[in-house]
């Protein structure tokens, strides 16, 4: 009886030190338990058109063509909203992602070199994740233009972004063959996936701002008090969204905000933490001190309001060598912990 007790407690402390080992393992090792997952549209209105000739469509080769009457109601400017609730929610409150220019929520999504994107590890760390298209992103769907749209779309080269991004070193930095690329020094942007990268680019409108924070502000209507994390051109959307509903933005996380928000209405921020983070290479970048500096300078109103934003400049820390897109950079993890940390620091983890 004495050896087969002592077998029992051996075989059960296995198990639980199994069990402790398995909650150390690193995210990238860890499933994902959800509760639930699903999707919506916010946002978007209709648009009467009218005065517009008939046509006729062959919508399949070999069918039968129809008549197509363009003119009537068309329902434009939604927003797609995709959600996952972790079995176990750790973050206090529900984090919203919002993406830059050109691209969609895929930005979090796995990276272009096939590894965890942010969207994975916030759910891994118990968040409760809102990942959106934009107005004219992705899966909202775009307008007709100049109809409805009143501006033509922007459409990137594949070397647009290895420029602007801070990846590659300069104009005709880029090559299709990555052995042949030109990167920054010790740039972090995987180059093997930058092709993959480029698939993820869509057309952009630069008149759809107002649509954009509609429906913004109709989501955080929907599902907030929460965080909102933005990246680049969503960092105005960040800003002017937490002015609009400063009630129900309880903090931010800016990465690297390309613009901000309404100087006029800079005390609704005033309570709000938030926290500016920034990649590498931007001194000898000829667009991003200018634009870093933009946000400081707005920090500094924000400030002068009674606000405690926060600025983390990578570099500083000794993190060197990350692009625009750090979500897709090498180093995301430790980024994303660094963010993991300051929500935890101010009170949003259980």
């Amino acid at each position: 009886m004495p050896s087969r007790n002592l077998l029992k407690i051996s075989y059960y402390a296995l198990f639980f030190s199994s069990l402790v080992a398995c909650s150390a393992l690193p995210s990238s090792n860890q499933s994902i338990h959800l509760k639930e997952m699903g999707s919506f549209h916010v946002g978007g209105k209709e648009v009467l058109i009218s005065g517009k000739p008939i046509q006729e469509v062959l919508f399949t080769v070999g069918g039968v063509p129809a008549k197509v009457d363009p003119n009537g109601l068309y329902q434009v400017e939604q927003m797609y909203v995709q959600y996952f609730i972790p079995a176990h929610q750790k973050g206090k409150l529900p984090l919203l992602m919002w993406h830059g220019g050109g691209l969609s929520g895929v930005t979090y999504e796995t990276t272009p070199d096939g590894r965890e994107g942010w969207l994975n590890y916030f759910i891994k760390q118990g968040w409760a994740v809102f990942n959106s298209d934009a107005v004219e992103r992705g899966r909202s769907g775009w307008a007709m233009y100049p109809e409805i749209t009143k501006t033509s779309p922007i459409f990137l080269t594949k070397e647009n972004p290895f420029e602007r991004f801070r990846i590659g070193n300069g104009p005709g930095s880029y090559n299709k063959d990555p052995a042949k690329m030109k990167p920054l020094p010790g740039n972090q942007f995987p180059l093997a996936g930058y092709d993959n990268f480029t698939k993820q680019v869509v057309p952009r409108w630069t008149s759809t701002d107002e649509p954009t924070i509609a429906a913004y502000i109709e989501l955080v209507d929907k599902v907030c008090p929460c965080i909102v994390l933005v990246h680049s051109q969503s960092g105005s959307f960040g800003y002017r969204v937490a002015q609009a509903r400063p009630d129900k933005v309880k903090a931010l996380i800016l990465v690297e905000p390309a613009g901000v928000g309404d100087v006029k209405q800079v005390a609704a921020l005033r309570n709000i933490p938030n926290v500016s983070i920034y990649g590498d290479f931007i001194e000898s970048d000829s667009r991003w001190p200018n634009i870093r500096a933009n946000n400081i300078k707005f920090q500094d109103a924000m400030r002068q309001a009674g606000g405690k934003p926060e600025l983390i400049n990578l570099p500083e820390r000794g993190i060197k060598g990350n692009s625009h897109m750090l979500m897709m950079d090498k180093n995301n993890q430790e980024i994303a912990a660094i963010i993991q940390q300051w929500l935890s620091h101010k009170g949003f983890v259980h």
